[in-house]
C-alpha cells in the first residue's frame, strides 16, 4: 500500500481532479507499475478507505469507473481483481501492440516465419491481386507481457512495404511509416476449438475454446493491403462492439 499511498499523496498535491478520479489515476499507475500483480485482488474497499484516508464512497466510485473500463473485475464474495482478460473493440481498427499498450501491457512477438513469395489462390481472391503478385508473409505468436495471446498469420501486399525487414514489433506501425496503413477493414469472428499445434504454441490445452478472426484491410483508395487470420485464446480475449439503431 505504500506505493499507492505515495501516488495518492503526489496527486493530491498536483491535481485539481475530484478525489475519486485521483484515486482512479493512482490505481491505474499502481497496476502499470505492478504494485498489484496479474489477477491479484485489491485490498478491501474498507481497507483502502482507511489506508488512504478517504471515504468508502470515494473508493467505491473510483473502483466502479475502473470496472466499467474493464481494468478491474468484481467477483462476488471474493473482491475486486486485476482483469487479465483483454477487451478488444471489434469496431475499432487498431493493432495488437496499440491494444496492449493501452491496457498497460507490454507487447512482444515470437516469429514463426517471415517470408516473401507470390500470392496463393486464396490470397489473390481476398486481396484482389493477379496471379504471381508478390507478397510478404508474417507468422508470429503475439504476447502481452509474458502471456501468449494469439497466433497471427498475415499476408501483406509487397508494394506496400519497403522490405520484409521493415516489420519488427508492429506491422501497422511499419505500414504507417510507409504511408500504407489500413483505414478500414472487414473482420469476421468465429469460434473454434484449438488444435494440438495451436494449443502448444499458445500454452493452452488441445480442445480449449478459441476465437478465429479474419481481417481484410483496405487503403483509403480502396485497395486491399492486408489479409490476416488470427487465433486467440478464448480464456484471455473478449471482443466487444457498440451497437445502435442508427
Amino acid at each position: 500500500m505504500t506505493s499507492l499511498a505515495q501516488l495518492m499523496h503526489h496527486l493530491s498535491q498536483t491535481s485539481s481532479l475530484p478525489l475519486y478520479q485521483q484515486l482512479q489515476k493512482a490505481l491505474r499507475e499502481a497496476i502499470d507499475q505492478r504494485v498489484f500483480g496479474p489477477d491479484e485482488a485489491l485490498p478491501a474497499e474498507r481497507q483502502l478507505a482507511t489506508d488512504l484516508s478517504v471515504s468508502r464512497i470515494t473508493v467505491r466510485k473510483a473502483i466502479d469507473g475502473l470496472v466499467d473500463e474493464g481494468l478491474l473485475v468484481r467477483r462476488p464474495g471474493s473482491g475486486n481483481f486485476i482483469n487479465t482478460r483483454i477487451e478488444k473493440n471489434f469496431a475499432k481498427l487498431t493493432s495488437f501492440s496499440e491494444d496492449m499498450r493501452a491496457r498497460g501491457r507490454t507487447p512482444r512477438s515470437v516469429w514463426l516465419k517471415r517470408s516473401e513469395g507470390t500470392v496463393s489462390p486464396e490470397e489473390a481472391l481476398r486481396l484482389r491481386l493477379s496471379p504471381g503478385a508478390p507478397v510478404y508473409r508474417f507468422h508470429r505468436i503475439r504476447y502481452a507481457d509474458d502471456v501468449p495471446m494469439c497466433l497471427e498469420y498475415a499476408t501483406i501486399v509487397a508494394s506496400c512495404l519497403p522490405s520484409l525487414e521493415a516489420v519488427q514489433l508492429s506491422m501497422y506501425e511499419a505500414l504507417e511509416r510507409a504511408g500504407n496503413r489500413p483505414v478500414r477493414a472487414l473482420q469476421r469472428l468465429s469460434a473454434l476449438l484449438l488444435n494440438a499445434e495451436q494449443a502448444t504454441l499458445l500454452q493452452a490445452c488441445e480442445g480449449d475454446a478459441g476465437l478465429q478472426v479474419e481481417r481484410l484491410g483496405f487503403l483509403r483508395d480502396g485497395r486491399a493491403v492486408e489479409f490476416c487470420r488470427s487465433y486467440f485464446r478464448g480464456d484471455m480475449y473478449d471482443f466487444v462492439a457498440e451497437l445502435s439503431t442508427a
